[in-house]
């Protein structure tokens, strides 16, 4: 520890008498452990940090699963979660939830939130208390049981002002009394932004097994592995196959991680390309700084070998070069820390209201992210100075000081071992730059895609209908029809129409449909998305029929047989015929009748733009009567102005119903690719200091080359060499280097980007636009940073190169 503290003070006072060395050394390190420290919070955050929960690995996620169909999610029904409660070995315990609009109402504004109806052994399962109060018994879990409500602490903090006797008090929840039985703990909203839960079963009892509706969690008892869960759900889900072929024919289940289910494949990939992108920026950084203590070593090679000869050991060199190296990257990870806090806080800025992430996830710099910052610190101060001391130790002592340290530095070795660094910069950064541009072409092909609608000039919003006042579909469907009428009446507006879908942005349903005059087997019937529309649904976002006509007053609003399918449905489904008057019916549907086609529209992303098409059929309003119920309203003027006069529409035709979600329709779509302007813009970040790390490189190469070559160009000169001919020397120099880089790059990056071809939008993973750009464009900066060292070699007098001859 004694020598340690020596090594450890010298190289403190070796840095602060080359303070430029220092400082570019500490900034280059401090570039890379920042953008690491940045990214693995997220990795800590959504992958390594344990969920908030009672031995959070012991609990998963059920579902069941139909290969052929590629459904590789689905939830349980009722009676698929209630036989599989009463049935299973593996578990301790099963709970489920579904989603639910919680509906407040009473004294104040009606407030609509997103909640969840939740068996009562859920939170138990999750071993998650409440602050006030307690969890809902089992018999509140039952049919035509007194209501009972669970609150978030965020909704009572900021709707009940904190009462903390609103435990035992009744409220207006979904225009019905409950009463108020606990408050859960601050931040707490499972599964991920939910704000109230009320009891599972009064809600879902009388579903039938298909609608599998219900996200179940297990808990795995004691000794019991995740295999023998996997196959006993399996079998399960299989026996039951074999008793109701027409709901379960081809199903299976399955059991994943909790980490799996809430982290899908797409988002690990995602993050882990993230990763290895900061990695490559750290890379190059330490390339750098071992560049700069290559060129650093031929000073301090003569320092070397004095204390060579008063008797100090290459070990005990080989530790002090070490202890300063690692004292770089210790100061380097200290600034790190600094650009992770703004790196953090602008990725949280990036990331639109809207689109937070679950309650569990955190971005922040906490323990385990500030030990992996030392670490790698420690590592990268190793790993960048271990080349320039091993180097530094093969000096030959005589000739050291026999020549003073003169042309020492400029061995072929070392060189070589430089060169060879600058090339890894070149081909790392050509990497994360053609990783940017394809994420930024994603994003661009996005920002195009309208999504088959007009976006401009129309705004939308949704309002809830709550059980207990809209208990049947004609209620909801006539009080729909109203609050139409009222908001088509407003001055400038053009259109409007309601649905249970919101075009770009979600809703719908999906099933199975039977055709008329086709056989298919049972469970192998064609799957569809379906919407129930009122009239003017298709002018509210400017869409023209291909065939056909749309619907008519009578028939938007009753329960008529008539459907408008989209192009690649009826392609599809009647391939080379005209669809206009065939007919189809729904398998799973409330209604069994068949329903004739009488349009067919171009095709419609119904959710968000980087979606794939489906086919897709639009029906009367009345078959997809939902309580929670889209507008699109087209304007002559800018939508935002009719929020105020919708509302009030709206509030006239029922002052119960909560409003909410109030968007444009191009806020909507361009909702719909936000992660690829935040991937895109961090990849970009990640490449331009990449590039910006590799240009530094390779004219540091050159330019210590070029001092090296004083004599060399001299004497050139000397014989008649002309300036062209020094600069096409130097450049052709670092040209070699960069396009080495650059060939090795290209190798790397066709083999890297396939790992991230799932996640791009209409973008190939070998997209010959970028990587024919990236690869020139790195060109023209290697070329640029090669002539500034060129244009010094002019200035070489052959008189003062050759007289210490």
């Amino acid at each position: 520890m004694n020598t340690f503290g020596q090594d450890l003070r010298f190289a403190l006072r070796t840095l602060l008498k080359s303070p430029g060395f220092a400082i570019v050394a500490v900034i280059c390190i401090a570039i890379g452990i920042g953008a690491n420290t940045t990214i693995f919070s997220v990795v800590n955050a959504v992958l390594l940090r344990p969920f908030p929960y009672a031995d959070p690995d012991r609990i998963v996620a059920v579902h069941e699963i139909q290969p052929k169909n590629d459904v590789n999610r689905a939830g349980l029904s009722y009676l698929d979660y209630r036989d599989l409660r009463e049935q299973s070995h593996s578990f301790s315990q099963i709970a489920a939830y579904t989603e639910r609009s919680v509906t407040f109402s009473g004294t104040e504004e009606p407030e609509r939130v997103v909640g969840a109806s939740i068996s009562a052994n859920l939170f138990p399962l999750l071993g998650v208390k409440p602050i006030l109060g307690r969890y809902f018994r089992e018999d509140e879990d039952q049919p035509g049981a007194p209501g009972v409500v669970l609150l978030s602490h965020e909704i009572w903090k900021r709707r009940f002002h904190s009462d903390p006797a609103i435990v035992g008090k009744s409220l207006l929840v979904n225009a019905e009394a409950h009463t108020v039985v606990g408050v859960m703990p601050p931040r707490f909203k499972f599964p991920e932004s939910h704000l109230a839960w009320v009891p599972l079963v009064p809600f879902v009892h009388d579903n039938p097994r298909i609608e599998r509706n219900l996200a179940v969690f297990a808990r795995l008892k004691p000794g019991v592995g995740f295999e023998p869960a996997r196959a006993e759900t399996a079998a399960f889900v299989e026996r039951l196959a074999a008793q109701n072929p027409d709901s379960h024919k081809g199903w299976s289940g399955n059991v994943v991680p909790l980490r799996e289910e809430f982290a899908g494949r797409n988002l690990r990939l995602i993050i882990l390309t993230m990763m290895g992108a900061v990695i490559c920026v750290l890379l190059i950084a330490c390339s750098n700084v071992a560049n700069l203590l290559l060129a650093r070593a031929t000073v301090r090679q003569r320092e070397i070998a004095v204390r060579a000869a008063f008797g100090a050991g290459r070990l005990r060199l080989l530790r002090q070069l070490l202890t300063e190296s690692v004292v770089i990257g210790l100061l380097g990870g200290g600034l790190g820390v600094f650009f992770a806090v703004w790196g953090i806080r602008w990725m949280e800025l990036s990331i639109p209201t809207d689109n937070q992430p679950p309650y569990w996830i955190q971005f922040k710099i906490d323990g385990p992210v500030l030990l992996y910052t030392l670490t790698i610190a420690v590592v990268t101060g190793l790993l960048f100075g271990l080349a320039p001391a091993l180097q530094a130790m093969k000096a030959d002592l005589h000739e050291t000081l026999k020549e003073g340290g003169r042309g020492a530095g400029g061995s072929v070795r070392r060189n070589r071992l430089r060169s060879f660094l600058v090339v890894i910069q070149v081909a790392f950064s050509l990497l994360l730059l053609v990783g940017a541009s394809l994420f930024v072409r994603s994003f661009l092909k996005l920002q195009e895609e309208k999504g088959g609608v007009r976006t401009d000039h129309v705004m939308t919003m949704r309002f809830y209908m709550p059980a207990g006042r809209y208990e049947k579909d004609e209620d909801m469907t006539l009080r729909v029809q109203d609050v139409v009428r009222r908001v088509g009446t407003i001055p400038g507006v053009e259109a409007v129409s309601a649905s249970n879908n919101i075009p770009l942005g979600g809703g719908g349903d999906g099933g199975r449909i039977l055709i008329e005059g086709r056989d298919f087997p049972p469970g192998e019937e064609p799957n569809v998305f379906y919407a129930g529309v009122t009239p003017n649904f298709f002018d509210a976002v400017d869409v023209k029929l291909t065939s056909g006509r749309t619907f008519t007053e009578a028939e938007g609003y009753g329960h008529t047989g008539v459907a408008v399918v989209s192009k690649l449905f009826a392609e599809k489904l009647w391939p080379g015929k005209d669809a206009v008057g065939r007919r189809f019916r729904l398998k799973d549907g409330k209604d069994s009748d068949w329903i004739r086609v009488i349009g067919v529209a171009p095709d419609i992303k119904n959710n968000d733009v980087d979606n794939k098409l489906q086919p897709a059929a639009y029906l009367p309003y009345a078959y997809s009567a939902a309580r929670n119920t889209g507008l699109t309203i087209r304007t002559r003027f800018d939508p935002l102005q009719i929020v105020a006069p919708a509302r009030k529409e709206i509030r006239a035709s029922d002052p119960n119903l909560p409003v909410f979600d109030l968007y444009t329709l191009e806020q909507v779509r361009q909702s719909g690719y936000w992660q690829f302007r935040l991937f895109g813009g961090m990849f970009s970040v990640f490449g331009a200091l990449a590039l910006f790390l590799a240009a530094i490189g390779l004219y540091g190469v050159l330019s210590y080359s070029v001092s090296q070559r004083v004599r060399e160009i001299g004497v050139r000169v000397a014989l008649g060499a002309q300036g062209g001919d020094v600069l096409r020397l130097v450049i052709r120099q670092g040209m070699i280097l960069a396009l080495s880089g650059i060939g090795a790059g290209l190798l790397l990056s066709f083999g890297a980007t396939r790992v991230i071809s799932s996640i791009l939008y209409d973008t190939s993973a070998t997209d010959p636009v970028s990587f024919t750009l990236i690869s020139a464009v790195l060109a023209a900066i290697a070329a640029f940073a090669s002539y500034l060292p060129a244009r010094r070699a002019l200035d070489v007098d052959p008189l003062e190169a050759l007289r210490t001859e």
